[in-house]
């Protein structure tokens, strides 16, 4: 298919607010948007806090008591500005940041329990914006200097979003059929619907960003090729397949990468020949999602299986406590061993019992099995080492190396989003995402403005 097919395909999409997609066979989102009635006593909640606590919890730095004022006084189309002009990912973010460890943590209301639902406030505002069909932002004055994105999602559009208003030309290399990345491919359709990736990524097309989907830079494209042919490079690839467990049976029909399986359900709204019990390997928000998405998808029985403790789980609280409303038992510290077979099929994990004090060091002699017939591997992800190497980036097992601004070693390649996100250095979220690739853009603003070329 040709790449103007592909971006007539992505126009043709169902451009609508996200309540009403519920039409790819998983089911209801999380939360039911905010009556308006509700949203009236949200929004009067507020008390307008000077050096506002929320904002200052927002790794986008919204101007969340800004925004809120404007949805009271039923400015709508400001509100979507205030919101949007910091955050290019401001509606996804709306339905996947963990609000109650940013923004409404801070708020003052919190010690009581009781915070403004700034996220819920947030997608009324995008979801507004999302059935106006309006563009906010406009190209700046040309510069006549050239950027490349390798990468199509949250950090990748964000640098986007903001290179263009500054007037440079963008060009993003997506691999995918459509941009968005994880947003688009990655999360269940109940937290993001597949409708708002896809919008956030048309308002950056619309902005005369040329976003080339089905492009894989390193094969479709050559790095070098970019270095020449363009001022300044992000390289916004995110992360990669989930990694093999080492163990016997992995690659047997049944045993799924959580993205895959995501993406699939995603797309597909089914997966056929999933049975009755699903095994989940892993504690973080995507075993989560695998969780979830199987648990919608019809399956009776769903359990996560993680090495260590409760405490030491990457998912979000608010994602964990989903996840048990909608049945999904867990079990901790246990370590897969074998994945059992019958046929050429997943039957049946062995399991072995781990350190309860958290080391994940298994314990001899504790080995017991259970039965499945599906198992979602979500132990992480791989790093595009390759490409890094490419490019000439010093990187450390994949995460690249970058100062405040993103640069790298390599003057003009840039790193934003995931690419360079460290374990234990901060978090995996399409917030800080977006914040990196905002980072990048007006790093690269500075450099080509000062003559680097």
């Amino acid at each position: 298919m040709a790449n103007g097919q592909k971006e007539k395909g992505l126009r043709r999409l169902r451009l609508v607010p996200s309540r009403m997609d519920s039409s790819r066979g998983l089911g209801p989102q999380m939360a039911e948007p905010m009556t308006p009635l509700d949203v009236k006593v949200e929004a009067n909640r507020c008390l307008n806090c000077f050096d506002a606590p929320c904002t200052v919890a927002c790794p986008t730095s919204i101007d969340i008591p800004r925004f809120i004022r404007r949805i009271a006084a039923g400015d709508l189309a400001g509100s979507a500005r205030t919101i949007m002009e910091a955050n290019p990912m401001g509606a996804s973010c709306a339905r996947v940041c963990p609000t109650d460890e940013l923004c409404e943590g801070a708020c003052v209301y919190a010690p009581d329990n009781s915070p403004i639902r700034i996220g819920q406030l947030q997608q009324h505002a995008t979801d507004w914006l999302i059935a106006d069909g309006r563009l906010l932002f406009k190209p700046g004055p040309a510069t006549g200097k050239r950027v490349a994105i390798v990468g199509g999602g949250p950090a990748g559009l964000s640098a986007a979003r903001d290179l263009a208003v500054l007037g440079h030309a963008v060009t993003i290399f997506e691999r995918d059929e459509l941009a968005g990345g994880l947003n688009t491919y990655g999360i269940v359709p109940f937290r993001l619907p597949i409708d708002v990736a896809v919008w956030e990524a048309e308002q950056v097309r619309r902005l005369g960003v040329d976003i080339r989907t089905g492009v894989t830079v390193g094969t479709g494209v050559a790095p070098a090729a970019l270095r020449a042919d363009f001022d300044a490079v992000v390289i916004a690839c995110g992360m990669g397949v989930v990694p093999k467990l080492g163990i016997p049976g992995e690659d047997a029909a049944g045993v799924w990468d959580a993205l895959d399986f995501i993406r699939k359900a995603k797309l597909e709204g089914a997966i056929p020949g999933l049975g009755d019990t699903v095994a989940v390997i892993g504690g973080g928000n995507t075993a989560i999602d695998g969780a979830t998405a199987s648990k919608r998808l019809g399956v009776s029985s769903v359990t996560m299986f993680y090495r260590r403790g409760p405490d030491r789980m990457t998912a979000y609280n608010f994602e964990i406590e989903f996840a048990k409303t909608e049945a999904v038992e867990f079990r901790y510290n246990v370590l897969p061993k074998r994945i059992i077979t019958s046929g050429g099929r997943v039957a049946g994990l062995e399991l072995i019992r781990t350190d309860p004090a958290g080391t994940a060091k298994p314990l001899a002699g504790t080995e017991y099995t259970v039965p499945a017939d599906t198992v979602i591997l979500a132990i992480g992800q791989s790093r595009f080492t390759a490409l890094l190497d490419a490019f000439g980036v010093v990187h450390e097992h994949g995460v690249a190396v970058v100062d405040t601004g993103m640069r790298t070693n390599v003057p003009g390649v840039y790193v934003a989003g995931d690419a360079m996100f460290r374990a234990g250095a901060g978090d995996a979220m399409v917030v800080e995402a977006a914040q990196r690739g905002k980072t990048a853009a007006t790093s690269i603003d500075v450099w080509l403005r000062e003559g680097a070329r």
